[in-house]
């Protein structure tokens, strides 16, 4: 889909502002926000946005006769840096509101990059570099902090988790309005937006998650998992190698925890597959998404 088209869509839709009279915590000024296209997972070129400072819910509403009561955040990724807004957003708001859900999808705010696009280029590519070498198992990291601990990286994701809560605060607040159950919203999130929906479910002081499917990504930190934590659903691929470890440390202290988990591990299909079907392994995770919301009662 091209840009232009991606932006009218959404502008067609009910855009919610998270922070109208802005938000309570603060990163570093970025330059004007940036819709562009770019590779992803080793497929064709998608949309995605950069310097992103506003914070908004964009609302997919599923047919009125088709509705089911259930919202689902939806939380792209893209390293705290970008979000891939098409094939971890839009394509999957399109694919819930097509089956009864009313989705939401999530833009918060990131880090700053280069405003120069060759300069942006140049470092996006030094970091893929950094973060896909090959490693043995024995060597994969267990925790995101020892990939990627910096202050800029940490300041950026309590930032999104604060966007996340309130994203989850407003939609329970309107929820009449919205067409949902407020017990009945729950999040679903992608590399960095999956860590951020796992820091929103474990929040003991935050708005209550009926879900949460973190997907290649996601982690406790150490932090206990609450007794009435909410159902889990998580799917990585074991060539993810950056992640494979963090995400299974996510379900084992989840099923340590007593509480409903489903894992996926995959053979293959690297880091950032989304909705794209790439003849992996990993194409069919969507359709085990849907048969656990099923089984969990959420349809």
């Amino acid at each position: 889909m091209a840009d232009d088209q991606i932006l009218t869509a959404d502008a067609a839709r009910e855009i919610i502002a998270l922070w109208p009279e802005g938000p309570p915590s603060s990163l570093p000024p970025t330059p004007p926000e940036t819709i562009f296209k770019a590779p992803m997972a080793g497929g064709p070129a998608i949309t995605v946005l950069r310097n992103v400072s506003t914070p908004t819910l964009t609302v997919f509403r599923p047919d009125p006769g088709h509705a089911n009561g259930v919202g689902v955040i939806v939380c792209p990724g893209g390293g705290w840096r970008i979000l891939a807004w098409e094939h971890e957003g839009v394509d999957l708001g399109q694919w819930l509101a097509a089956r009864g859900y009313t989705a939401f999808l999530l833009k918060y705010r990131l880090s700053a990059t280069p405003e120069d696009p060759a300069h942006f280029a140049r470092d996006s590519a030094a970091m893929a570099a950094s973060l896909t070498r090959p490693l043995p198992a024995a060597k994969t990291p267990r925790s995101l902090d020892k990939v990627m601990g910096d202050p800029a990286t940490r300041a950026a994701r309590e930032a999104a988790a604060d966007d996340g809560r309130r994203a989850l605060a407003i939609i329970r607040e309107r929820a009449g309005a919205l067409g949902v159950d407020p017990g009945r919203i729950g999040l679903i999130g992608f590399s960095a937006g999956a860590f951020l929906a796992a820091d929103v479910a474990l929040d003991p002081g935050g708005p209550p998650v009926a879900f949460v499917a973190p997907i290649y990504g996601g982690e406790t930190r150490g932090r206990p998992v609450p007794a009435d934590a909410p159902p889990l659903f998580t799917a990585v691929a074991q060539d993810d190698r950056m992640l494979v470890s963090v995400l299974r440390g996510l379900c084992v202290d989840w099923f340590a925890a007593d509480r409903p988990v489903e894992c996926h591990l995959f053979a293959r299909g690297g880091h950032g597959f989304g909705m794209s079907r790439r003849g992996q392994p990993t194409d069919r995770w969507v359709e085990l998404f849907e048969a656990w919301l099923v089984d969990q009662g959420f349809a």
